[in-house]
């Protein structure tokens, strides 16, 4: 039988003192200390990416909820605006992080669509509307899904962040997929 870490004697958790040390210097980077080590900017380029997919989702569904028409359309109207405040909310969050993290948030309109996942939507018809919404809510998810296993422990309270993005994600979508019937 092989020894396992269960198994190993004299095994202990212990901190590192080198890493202590280190965060009681550079004091102006706030919450950052050299454990981000070089995912950093990786990270921050990553929430940059999202801050614009939230954006233009938000966008997209203030559009839907103005425009859908139809005797369906007060009802899914009406959550089409609740999407669109929570996906505000999310980038957010996300800005909050991206200065957390030492980094500038970038809001320019000139480049969101570029750096956006999902795409802006002018669809006139209410099912059209839903589908597009659908779409961009699945393409979030799995971004966000790579996001969080791409930035693993490298960063756990962006990683915190982005699952709990996801859950609402995930459930806008199945709150989409329901009106598609």
């Amino acid at each position: 039988m092989t020894a396992t870490a269960l198994e190993a004697p004299n095994e202990h958790l212990v901190l590192d003192e080198k890493a202590l040390k280190a965060a009681s210097r550079s004091l102006d980077d706030g919450a950052v200390t050299p454990s981000y080590g070089p995912w950093r900017d990786d990270i921050v380029k990553l929430l940059n990416d999202a801050l614009a997919t939230e954006l233009i989702c938000v966008l997209r569904y203030k559009r839907h909820y103005f425009t859908a028409d139809g005797v369906q359309s007060p009802a899914i109207a009406d959550e089409f605006l609740v999407h669109a405040n929570e996906e505000s909310a999310h980038a957010d969050r996300i800005a909050e992080r991206i200065v957390q993290l030492g980094g500038e948030p970038d809001f320019s309109p000139n480049s969101l669509q570029g750096r956006s996942h999902a795409q802006y939507d002018d669809s006139k018809d209410l099912q059209a509307m839903v589908r597009a919404n659908l779409v961009a809510e699945r393409i979030a998810i799995e971004a966000y899904r790579q996001m969080i296993v791409l930035i693993g422990d490298k960063d756990p309270t962006t990683r915190r962040m982005l699952e709990e993005i996801l859950t609402q994600e995930e459930e806008h979508a199945d709150e989409l997929k329901d009106w598609l019937e």
